[in-house]
């Protein structure tokens, strides 16, 4: 049977203990669950999160009405539906919202019944979940950007920045990625116990000391990558979120400090801390409106990673606006962002062949559901950006893709940056 039979929404918790919304569909007896991600440091042009603003009794944060909308409204709509042919049921719910940003049932109800339609269609097929996407051979695993210092509105600290994370360049396999990223989150622990600094984690897992400099979090990154046995910039490369729609006023940035400064000036900035940090990747450097200093940057800096998140939103027309304006050469992937699978999948499909990188990522309040993992091997994207190797949300994601390579045990090679 491959007609959907039920659909059943339901609100639970995430990892920031905040409702979220899982939906279930059936086929039969057979049936696949979904969990809708939630953001904290989220762009203005991101698809709507419907939430109960006036229920006191979660703090305007409950999701009753979503889940009344699946139960309710899209169930109607998509029962009888062949559950393999995801592009349909996605048209449908698109065009039963009808708004620009699903702002009429909302993009995490619409998102969970699209997500739980792909498992329950590989699942159905009896086959990995990951086999259920774009590419039929030559899988490869993506390199994990690991969250190891949480600043921003993910952790309550001074660092401007919001995430500072490692990735494994000298790695071959994903096992070998994760015992490379494991050593320098040891000896990034020991260092901070020897500065009496908190070893107290953040919204995704990355350490969050009491600590004010941008600076002085990249000096105990770059000694615990030392102190683990690799070189800094050639094993391991260390990647920046720094989140600037957080940090922007008055057409200035304060990235560094409290003091607002030109987009010229914070471009000298990242081009300081690029140079003698040896950093690979920038993620978000400015405001998600502010191209020009977006390309400015881009120009500068050839040679390193500049990713948009905040700025395509995962929306295929701001990413054609990006490459058009030269802004970026990569960007972030959040489901969540546009609301369907069909349309995520045609902004990955888009972004690679225009050579950019693609980073499947989570979101700073996530759960246990893995499918992220699935979908960056399942679209042969290039890195996944899930969290640190702690908070069991985050870990999760990443125990999967171990499960993936195992399954892959004769194609080891992962995903090499461009």
């Amino acid at each position: 049977m491959s007609k959907i039979t039920k659909v059943v929404s339901r609100q639970i918790f995430d990892s920031r203990g905040m409702p979220t919304i899982e939906t279930e569909i059936f086929c039969g007896n057979v049936s696949s669950t979904a969990i809708c991600p939630s953001g904290a440091s989220t762009g203005s042009y991101e698809a709507f999160e419907k939430r109960d603003i006036t229920n006191k009794k979660y703090l305007g944060k409950s999701v009753f009405s979503a889940v009344s909308n699946v139960n309710k409204i899209i169930s109607k709509k998509i029962l009888n539906k062949n559950v393999h042919n995801q592009e349909l049921i996605d048209s449908i719910l698109i065009r039963l919202d009808g708004t620009k940003q699903k702002n009429k049932l909302g993009a995490n109800a619409i998102l969970s019944a699209s997500i739980a339609v792909k498992k329950l269609s590989a699942k159905l097929k009896k086959i990995p979940l990951y086999k259920n996407f774009l590419i039929k051979k030559n899988f490869k695993l993506p390199f994990p950007l690991m969250n190891i210092i949480n600043g921003g509105v993910h952790a309550n600290n001074g660092l401007k920045i919001q995430e500072f994370m490692i990735r494994p360049d000298k790695a071959k396999t994903f096992s070998e990625a994760m015992n490379i990223c494991f050593l320098v989150i040891q000896s990034l622990k020991k260092l901070l116990i020897s500065k009496n600094l908190s070893t107290s984690v953040g919204d995704e897992g990355g350490f969050a000391p009491m600590i004010s400099k941008n600076e002085e979090a990249l000096k105990l990154i770059s000694n615990a990558i030392k102190k683990a046995g690799f070189i800094n910039g050639k094993d391991v490369s260390i990647c920046l979120d720094v989140a600037a729609n957080e940090l922007f006023k008055n057409n200035k940035y304060a990235i560094d400090s409290k003091r607002y400064i030109s987009y010229k000036d914070t471009i000298s900035f990242y081009s300081k801390i690029i140079k003698r940090f040896k950093i690979k990747s920038i993620e978000d450097p400015f405001a998600e409106n502010d191209w020009k200093s977006w390309s400015d940057l881009h120009r500068k800096e050839k040679k390193i990673q500049i990713v948009g998140d905040d700025l395509y939103v995962t929306n295929l027309q701001r990413l054609k606006k990006g490459f058009l304006y030269q802004s970026s050469n990569s960007i972030l992937i959040k489901l969540n962002q546009i609301g369907t699978v069909s349309e995520t999948l045609d902004v990955i499909r888009f972004a690679q062949n225009i050579g950019y990188s693609t980073i499947i990522s989570h979101r700073s309040g996530d759960s246990e559901d893995t499918f992220i993992s699935d979908l960056a091997v399942g679209t042969n994207s290039n890195q996944i950006k899930t969290g640190s190797l702690c908070r069991s949300e985050r870990v999760a994601k990443f125990n999967q893709l171990l499960r993936i390579e195992a399954d892959l045990i004769k194609n080891k090679n992962m995903a090499k940056m461009k």
